[in-house]
């Protein structure tokens, strides 16, 4: 199975939707639309499912919890450094691995370790 890891603050961010106001709750909604979509063995373009999904937060977002089809991270520094050790691992396993970002360093560094990526609108189901 794919391991889809997700770059919350980019994925909140991609969208003005007011999330600065809120960044918990602003990740608490993503990680949500994420457990639907995982609960329906959705995919992503390009990407059937279903998928393992990780959603990494950081900073304000630290406290959202784990829901069944979504394992929330919290990342203890950079959020960039933990998605690419996630994609190290499954790089080292063999594994499958996409990253959902915008954010081109962030895509470079997980390459190296085989990862593809989506953008952050082919999660924001």
């Amino acid at each position: 199975m794919t391991l889809l890891i997700v770059d919350g603050a980019n994925v909140v961010g991609s969208v003005p939707d007011g999330w600065w106001r809120d960044r918990h709750g602003a990740a608490e909604r993503l990680r949500d639309a994420l457990a639907v979509a995982a609960a329906e063995g959705r995919g992503v373009p390009g990407h059937a499912g279903p998928l393992e999904t990780v959603l990494v937060v950081e900073g304000a977002a630290r406290g959202v919890e784990s829901v069944p089809g979504v394992r929330v991270m919290p990342a203890a520094g950079s959020g960039d450094d933990l998605i690419v050790e996630l994609a190290a691992e499954a790089g080292a396993r063999g594994r499958p691995c996409l990253v959902a970002t915008a954010d081109r360093e962030l895509l470079r560094r997980a390459a190296v370790h085989g990862a593809g990526r989506v953008g952050p609108r082919s999660v924001r189901y």
